[in-house]
């Protein structure tokens, strides 16, 4: 795939501009967006990255869309697991929805540099080191095992990192609007809207980790590793807001991740085994008889989980809704209300969790 330093610098400003336009004609003015606008610009976002791909598929060729296409999903799949971590910080440091969108832009521009980082890093090994994709193959089938027992009740408002920066930064006791600083008493103070920042960005430090070897298990093109992460990022914000409920049925989304991960980590392996340079390994000579998996069976496999995971989780959460409301028929009590389904005053939920 030839890509020119043209065609980089017009990507990367096409990006810039949309994120400074999100800024400006959305984030700016604090509100919380209604269903119908995080709707239209969800479908304008996925439609404008699913044109992209038939682009690449039409000027590069279907080899290198179906690179694209599988990324994409890997990396949008990815992205609404974040949102899982994104709800609990949220709530965590009990931020009013109004600014919540602010906290949202800043952390998916931090996660799209940080991202870009770990891609030219990534391309830079690939490109010099054949047996890094033993690495990451590895490094992705223990994430896949993480992610099948992972929980994601922990919350990492009230973790190490959080705790070491409320020690080391002074920090208000509650929201100046969407301040990050304020000034109190000649003393210059960090308000909470700064430290959900910080702790949104140390979680897209920690998921860049997972999502960045799982596309490079897809493709080698860091042109198509960047546009289908920059695109999985665009409209993540809409995104939070339209399908927040359902983030909560989707019971079944962290297995399906799992399996995902798995496969593509075998995908590496594979590969490495199939380019093998390692001298104790076969005498430093490729393994030819080991099978590359087509990327056309990667797109199918991914997708079918994707739908397989979605639907099974939608099921089990209507069986269970079914079964507490036939419970209430019979007068048996029900307790569904979770930690963060309380009526609980902002101020006083963050004054709790800071002081921890």
């Amino acid at each position: 795939m030839q890509v020119t330093p043209m065609i980089w610098l017009i990507t990367i400003a096409v990006t810039i501009l949309f994120f400074v336009y999100e800024f400006f004609a959305h984030v700016r003015k604090p509100h919380e967006p209604s269903i119908a606008e995080s709707a239209r610009w969800s479908a304008f976002y996925i439609g404008l990255a699913l044109l992209f791909g038939v682009g690449i598929g039409t000027v590069s060729g279907w080899t290198f869309g179906g690179e694209y296409f599988a990324g994409y999903l890997t990396e949008k799949a990815l992205s609404i697991d974040n949102l899982f971590v994104f709800l609990i910080v949220m709530a965590g440091f009990a931020v009013p929805k109004k600014y919540q969108q602010k906290v949202l832009m800043i952390g998916i521009i931090i996660a799209l540099i940080l991202r870009g980082g770990f891609i030219a890093v990534g391309a830079a090994l690939i490109e010099n080191f054949s047996w890094v994709f033993y690495i990451f193959g590895a490094l992705l089938l223990v994430l896949a095992y993480r992610q099948a027992f992972s929980n994601h009740d922990s919350n990492p408002a009230d973790g190490k990192f959080m705790t070491l920066v409320r020690r080391v930064l002074p920090v208000t006791n509650e929201y100046h609007q969407d301040k990050l600083t304020v000034m109190q008493g000649g003393k210059r103070f960090i308000t909470p809207m700064l430290l959900t920042i910080i702790a949104i960005g140390f979680v897209d430090l920690i998921f860049a980790v997972d999502s960045i070897p799982a596309i490079y298990g897809l493709t080698n093109e860091a042109y198509i590793v960047f546009t289908a992460n920059a695109f999985a990022l665009m409209g993540l914000r809409q995104l939070f807001f339209l399908i927040g409920g359902l983030l909560e049925r989707l019971v079944y989304l962290a297995q399906g991740l799992a399996v995902i991960l798995a496969f593509i980590g075998l995908k590496l392996v594979f590969h490495a085994l199939h380019v093998n340079e390692l001298p104790f390994i076969n005498d430093g000579q490729p393994l030819l008889w080991v099978p590359e998996i087509p990327i056309w069976l990667s797109l199918l496999f991914i997708t079918a989980t994707i739908v397989v995971a979605t639907v099974a989780s939608l099921l089990k959460t209507r069986g269970d809704k079914n079964k507490d409301d036939h419970g209430q028929i019979h007068g048996k009590p029900v307790t569904t209300a979770g930690p963060h389904d309380r009526d609980e005053d902002p101020d006083k939920t963050f004054t709790a969790n800071i002081s921890k």
